[in-house]
């Protein structure tokens, strides 16, 4: 774009009307006076009647309102830029596209795509439209894009492109297009960086494929503490927590230094697996090394010693944050219900609704049901279930109503627990019924035992976790004849029960063990000890035998 353009009269400058857009945006004009909040910069700017911002002035202007998130600002340059005339400027329309996009406004930023010629729009078009929605959490429309922009045959994609690709693949778990894009990039010849090799494993993990996340992890040349944090985060998403642990320490072997991310991964597997002593010294780690222990650190270690046992050092944690946003309450007000605190938990919650502008989420009052079920405060767990809707405008998922299931059965209400569940909005799932289940074997209802049971067996017919529950309630009432028809149905449609496992840690050393599993180079000790636990409970009057019983 040409001086002579800026200086024309603005009459004789074509322009777009921003209803077009979807905009309601009176034009202002050059010598209005600009809002108190604008830049100064841009201020001088405007007063001088000869020096007009160009092409090259607009991009760094709106990147600042989309990144202080300012659309109405924004849409006022964008009505300036109109009678500029720069409505077919590649850089202003890119930033544009950015601007609408940062401050939620995808549908205008994709009419300003739209706009924009075939002939003019160049790869950073395409990313700030893919990138757009992908902000968005419009992953589908994402991916739609960025098949138009394989079509289009005067723009390659590059590596901006296809990283946002893959994310959009792992979120919505579209596994057959990403093992295309990962053929793509390798038989286009782009080069495995840490950035698409961080993508590809971030999709790998996501999609369930962790070998394949491996392979691309060992072959990613010059990894970076991004590369180590996405696989251990792989990890961590499938629930393979002694894997990421011992990443972790592959990591420190390499002499990597980890960041404020990776070691709060570290710290939520430690957690996951009760590796107390692991996660102490990854918290020591920390200090010693100076990481940034910011606020997703310290939520994580209280969450850490929540899960571990050691409530007093969550306690302690959290006490003395600065700073406290809703995961540190969530934390908090769960670790509290899980080690046997439902009173703190619940008072802890009072204390955020009164002293804090956080407002709690679903998350939080899955802890506080999780609270009054532990404690038996059904009162209460009927009271806060109102609130989440009625006070807090929250949704209840099917986690809320299974803690309500849970609830009602860990009080005796059994009766009460099947109404609310065939009163429930939405189809109960497995997990409902096995809450129901769990409380009939722990209070001996036979009959509802076996509603249950053929409930779950509806839903689940492969898994054999019902059948085992229901054998085990008719062991509690003694028909053992019931036991063994139920032990030789899952024979005969060869379902097989899943091995228990148990994790014990020691010395910093997380031991697994699996029913009937003699690979521990200590089992001979381990089964003497068994041996003698059982004989002095048989001194005290118990009989063993019955657990025996109850697991075959």
């Amino acid at each position: 774009m040409t001086t002579s353009l800026f200086l024309a009269p603005f009459s004789f400058i074509p322009r777009i009307p921003m209803s077009s857009l979807g905009i309601s945006c009176s034009e202002p004009t050059l010598t209005a006076p600009p809002p108190p909040n604008q830049s100064p910069f841009t201020i001088l700017m405007r007063r001088n009647g000869v020096v007009l911002p160009d092409n090259y002035t607009f991009p760094f202007v709106l990147k600042a309102c989309g990144r202080l998130s300012l659309p109405g600002k924004g849409q006022e340059l964008h009505c300036l830029t109109l009678k500029l005339g720069l409505h077919f400027d590649v850089f202003v329309q890119n930033a544009l596209i950015s601007m609408y996009s940062l401050c939620d406004m995808v549908g205008i930023a994709r009419r300003v795509f739209e706009m924009v010629p075939f002939s003019v729009r160049d790869v950073v078009s395409w990313n700030s439209m893919i990138s757009g929605y992908l902000q968005c959490d419009r992953f589908w429309d994402t991916l739609k894009v960025f098949g138009d922009l394989l079509g289009d045959t005067c723009v390659r994609p590059n590596e901006v492109t296809l990283v946002s690709a893959l994310t959009a693949c792992g979120r919505i778990g579209f596994l057959g297009l990403g093992r295309k894009l990962h053929g793509l990039l390798v038989g286009n010849g782009f080069v495995m960086d840490v950035f698409l090799g961080s993508s590809l494993i971030d999709m790998y993990a996501k999609c369930g494929q962790i070998e394949d996340a491996r392979k691309v992890f060992d072959r990613i040349p010059d990894r970076n503490v991004v590369c180590w944090t996405s696989m251990i985060a792989g990890y961590i998403q499938l629930d393979l927590f002694k894997e990421a642990i011992d990443l972790f320490r592959e990591m420190q072997v390499g002499r990597f230094t980890a960041d404020a991310a990776t070691v709060a991964c570290v710290i939520s597997s430690c957690g996951h697996s009760g590796a107390l002593d692991q996660g102490r010294w990854v918290h020591s780690y920390c200090e010693r090394n100076g990481i940034e222990m910011n606020l997703t650190v310290r939520n994580a270690l209280i969450d850490m010693y929540s899960k571990c046992g050691d409530i007093e050092k969550a306690l302690e944690i959290f006490h003395d944050l600065t700073q406290r946003d809703v995961f540190s309450w969530t934390a908090m007000i769960s670790g509290l219900a899980m080690n046997g605190e439902p009173d703190k938990a619940l008072q802890l919650f009072s204390q955020m609704e009164t002293s804090s502008d956080v407002r709690p989420n679903e998350v939080t009052l899955l802890g506080v049901l999780s609270a009054c079920s532990h404690g038996g405060f059904v009162d209460k767990g009927f009271h806060y279930f109102k609130e989440m809707t009625q006070i807090y405008n929250l949704t209840p998922r099917i986690e809320h109503y299974g803690c309500m299931v849970d609830l009602l059965g860990r009080a005796n209400l059994l009766v009460e627990a099947e109404e609310f569940i065939r009163a429930l909005p939405i189809q109960p799932d497995a997990v409902i019924w096995r809450s129901l289940l769990f409380a009939c074997r722990n209070h001996g209802n036979t009959e509802l035992a076996e509603f249950a049971a053929n409930q779950i067996e509806a839903l689940e017919p492969e898994r054999c976790g019902a059948r085992v529950l229901l054998s085990n309630v008719y062991a509690s009432a003694s028909r053992w004849s019931d036991v063994k028809r139920v032990r030789k149905g899952m024979a005969l449609r060869r379902i097989q029960k899943q091995p228990g496992c148990s994790y014990v840690e020691m010395n910093g050393i997380v031991h697994e063990f699996f029913v009937k599993d003699c690979s521990h180079w200590q089992m001979d000790v381990i089964y003497e000890t068994i041996i003698g636990i059982n004989k002095v409970l048989r001194s005290e009057g118990f009989d063993p035998d019955i657990l025996d019983n109850l697991q075959q």
